[in-house]
């Protein structure tokens, strides 16, 4: 009896330890709420310094943690957020090694969301990549990776991304993690398409659609892998098929409340331009824009539609000078309006160029307002690629314009006929070699 009264007093003191905890928990979120961030941290913190062990008790710790660098992360405390997690590495061993990566990678999720801060998010992931090697905890440590591996591709340091994703695809095949092969596949698929080489892009999304068929694949993820081939579609100019690709991602995102809806939205936009459908654009902005919000990222497309509605070059230009972070800085968009940019230059100056038979460049350049390098380049570009007949003369600066011919049937027959009688001869000779 006297034993179980001993453990009886042990119980209750343990939960009204967890009571306490629980409640300076609250008390921090509601000084969080508040805007009270120095309360919070001392809340927080007074919780995660605890001694002990239990179920209960490493979950209230967990939160707190986790609270606690949610508030770093709202104060753009990064430098703070990476002492925590060094100073949590001890408590790593009181809980599974399944909720030490969740901690982790919410705190490097964290860092983040704080503008400016990839150089100290990327020495977080190396150092965390460090310690998992010595305490042997290969499962967080290939998640890290994964994530540096995509850190990488997001600062277009598209040689240490290969390299990484090449080690840890030799390893991850081997445990057989179809989670992780998605996302490595996924991060591969993505650094082949920015170094152009597409055959090998296409390659490992089809790994990654091969591995998420064989699993529970989460919407999120599923998103991507529908936006990734979207990008690959029209990079093939099979703009349809990657406006169908984009629409399954934004609604996927949307479901997800993930502003990465937009930039699918912006993809669908840039499909219909892209098929000469600039019509439906504001349409589609319109009816769009009470799910994902309006942005300058849609009213950037708006812009382009009515542009390329007016095949106005000069309206072109303008807009991407008004709009370069929307319009520049996602190479998707960027690739695929370089494209629309010189189809617009070719179109304006075929115009241009029609009534003469001879033009100094100098006066085309004048007459499109572009440098003269330029239009000479895209001139040269045109006669190469037999959209127009006609020569550059560097002596005089001019362009000559040659007429088109009539395709001459008599001449094409003639040496269709040439072709089959040395055709004949080369048999003949033949059979007389066998003979003699």
């Amino acid at each position: 009896m006297a034993s179980e009264d001993i453990a009886m007093e042990i119980d209750e003191k343990a939960k009204a330890r967890t009571d306490d905890m629980h409640e300076r928990l609250e008390q921090g979120k509601a000084f969080h709420l508040a805007n009270k961030p120095d309360q919070a941290e001392a809340a927080y913190n007074s919780v995660y310094a605890e001694e002990g062990d239990g179920e209960e008790f490493n979950k209230l710790k967990e939160q707190a943690i986790c609270k606690l660098g949610e508030l770093f992360a709202n104060s753009k405390r990064v430098n703070d957020i990476q002492k925590l997690m060094i100073s949590i590495r001890p408590f790593f061993a009181n809980i599974p090694k399944a909720k030490t990566a969740k901690i982790v990678r919410t705190l490097i999720e964290l860092v983040a969301k704080v503008d400016g801060s990839t150089e100290l998010q990327l020495q977080l992931c190396l150092d965390t990549i460090e310690w998992c090697k010595q305490e042997k905890r290969t499962f967080l440590r290939h998640r890290i990776q994964a994530k540096l591996a995509a850190m990488y591709f997001e600062t277009r340091d598209f040689t240490r991304a290969m390299a990484l994703t090449e080690e840890l695809l030799r390893e991850v095949k081997k445990l057989d993690d179809k989670p992780l092969l998605v996302e490595i596949h996924l991060v591969e698929s993505r650094i082949h398409h920015q170094v152009r080489n597409l055959p090998k892009s296409k390659a490992a999304l089809t790994s990654a659609r091969t591995a998420a068929n064989a699993i529970y694949c989460p919407p999120a993820l599923q998103a991507q892998i529908d936006t990734q081939s979207g990008v690959l579609h029209a990079e093939e100019k099979d703009y349809k098929t990657a406006y169908s690709y984009f629409f399954e991602a934004m609604e996927a995102f949307l479901t997800q409340e993930n502003p990465l809806a937009v930039k699918s939205l912006k993809h669908m936009l840039l499909c219909k331009i892209m098929t000469n459908a600039s019509d439906e654009v504001p349409g589609l902005i319109d009816n769009k824009a009470s799910k994902v919000g309006s942005s300058t990222e849609l009213e950037s497309m708006r812009a382009i539609a009515e542009a390329y509605k007016e095949r106005s070059l000069a309206k072109l230009i303008l807009t991407m000078a008004k709009y370069p972070k929307e319009l520049k800085e996602d190479p998707v968009t960027k690739f695929h309006l370089d494209t629309l940019y010189d189809k617009l230059l070719e179109n304006n100056l075929s115009r241009l160029i029609e009534p003469f038979s001879q033009v100094q460049i100098v006066h085309i350049a004048k007459l499109i307002d572009l440098p003269i390098t330029t239009v000479e380049a895209t001139l040269s570009q045109m006669i190469l690629d037999k959209k127009f007949n006609g020569i550059l003369d560097q002596g005089s600066g001019a362009l000559i314009a040659y007429e088109d011919l009539p395709d001459n049937t008599t001449l094409e027959t003639g040496l269709e006929a040439i072709d089959q009688v040395g055709k004949v001869v080369d048999s003949l000779y033949l059979r007389a070699g066998k003979l003699s």
